[in-house]
């Protein structure tokens, strides 16, 4: 049997950044401002006179107050310096550096989360969110919304993930796109968790085509959507889409500040380099990527290193090694209730267990994932655990049971259009039926799982995204 099969899926969230777009100073109507002046002034106790004079008349202030004339720049920068005000208080309303002080708890919510602390991170994300809608500050409700997707994708709500993200995108419908690219490619991976794959590509090949050919090129934005497509593609068993993906993005790499971004992109190609047979390079990756996940105390990020890490422990036949790293992840991941990352995680865990001859242990383990991984949440690695569960009761005698796990996983993974394990599944259901000489179904299984094999995912999802101009 072939033992190399496993799904090594560290697909991660990581972590996208809010916008920070400055907001017009006088959007609202007229009267607001006025208002705001006239309260202003009485309180100080100056006159229409007083606070008109030298640049202005009486009779302006006085129009103004009354709400018939919308304010120029100049007059609300004069108007806020004679109430002792800033202009942005004057002109919308807001306390003075509130939009400051707010990007400044959102940087510490993304602190938070990225400690692993999801719930705590959602919590102040909520409450950020709250105070930058009373104050209509668009470009920080946006970034509370994003923050709040990311949460979700670690607990593992990806309805309510795919709800923020979709939110911040809303808001940011007249930006240009790559402010867009985080919530693009957060409802990206929120649809490759659930097993969406053919969708996920969709998202992130029409956002990467956008950029490439509107002139909006923005290293940073480009190399995260091309990060992002490589699990997708690797998954659809579009080897070669997510080498080139891969390829692209290094091209990128030096012309982006960001180490958090380059860590994901050096935990991505990881991915490729070890479909490819490259187990060195792809360790040697995965450590660059965990060496700044370390120093930026990015927690749960550092978690994935682990996991894909193990995973190449286990393709060296390392199973030692890849025990240890596993068992690392998924402590790291459950000690932050990142549920379904544990989950995924303990599959890989499961077969390095049933490899080391702990069968009963991997089973047990196996049954226990099955509660936490259904179609809409985790489909490929749920039908990973199924296809393990095949192999530990086909390996035992009870053909019938193993029969049953590889179809139920051969029905998730055509779902999801994983073509590379649904031919593989395929050819372990042929040679079981092979064997129990069902000639006829075992051919029948046999060309199912070519015509996935003959058809990878290269094929169906249309041309593959266009180059940057740059690269």
């Amino acid at each position: 049997m072939n033992e190399k099969r496993t799904t090594g899926r560290a697909t991660g969230a990581g972590s996208g950044h809010g916008p920070d777009g400055a907001h017009g100073p006088c959007d609202e109507d007229p009267g607001a401002v006025g208002r705001r002046v006239q309260r202003l002034r009485s309180a100080r106790g100056l006159t229409q006179r007083q606070l008109a004079e030298p640049s202005y008349t009486p009779a302006y202030v006085s129009t103004l107050e009354a709400g018939r004339v919308r304010p120029s720049e100049a007059a609300v920068r004069h108007l806020a310096d004679r109430l002792g005000v800033t202009y942005e208080e004057l002109a919308t309303g807001r306390p003075a550096h509130l939009a400051t002080d707010l990007r400044l708890k959102l940087v510490e919510a993304q602190r938070t989360l990225a400690t692993g602390a999801a719930e705590d991170a959602a919590a102040a994300y909520t409450r950020l969110l709250a105070e930058a809608e009373r104050h209509g500050l668009d470009s920080e409700r946006a970034a509370a919304l994003l923050g709040l997707g990311q949460c979700a994708l670690e607990t593992g709500d990806l309805p309510m993930a795919r709800g923020h993200f979709e939110a911040a995108e809303r808001l940011l419908a007249d930006a240009p796109l790559p402010r867009r690219a985080p919530a693009v490619r957060g409802r990206a991976v929120a649809h490759l968790l659930a097993g969406e794959l053919r969708y996920a590509c969709y998202l992130l090949e029409s956002a990467i085509d956008e950029l490439n050919t509107s002139g909006l090129q923005d290293p940073g934005a480009l190399l995260l959507l091309y990060t992002a497509a490589i699990a997708p593609y690797m998954d659809m068993g579009a080897h070669a889409r997510a080498a080139q993906a891969g390829e692209l993005a290094l091209a990128l790499a030096p012309q982006v500040s960001d180490p958090e971004l380059v860590a994901g992109l050096h935990r991505s190609v990881a991915r490729t380099l070890i479909a490819a047979g490259r187990t060195t390079e792809a360790d040697a990756s995965l450590a660059k990527a965990a060496e700044i996940y370390q120093q930026l105390q990015i927690r749960t990020e550092l978690a994935h290193c682990h996991w894909m890490r193990g995973y190449v422990h286990a393709q060296d036949g390392d199973l030692s090694g890849a025990e240890t790293e596993l068992c690392a992840a998924r402590d790291m991941l459950a000690s932050k209730r990142a549920a379904l990352y544990t989950a995924q995680v303990e599959v890989e865990l499961a077969d390095v267990l049933r490899r080391r001859g702990k069968a009963d242990q991997a089973r047990e383990l196996l049954h226990r994932l099955l509660g936490e991984l259904h179609p809409e949440r985790g489909s490929v690695h749920a039908a990973g655990a199924h296809r393990l569960l095949g192999l530990i009761h086909e390996d035992q005698g009870d053909l019938d049971s193993a029969e049953e796990h590889y179809v139920t996983a051969l029905a998730l993974l055509e779902r999801a259009g994983a073509a590379g394990d649904l031919a593989d599944i395929c050819r372990l259901l042929g040679d079981l039926l092979r064997r129990q000489g069902r000639t006829e179904a075992a051919m029948d299984a046999y060309r199912t799982g070519l015509g996935h094999r003959a058809s990878p995912g290269s094929t169906t999802l249309g041309p593959a995204p266009v180059r940057p101009p740059t690269a």
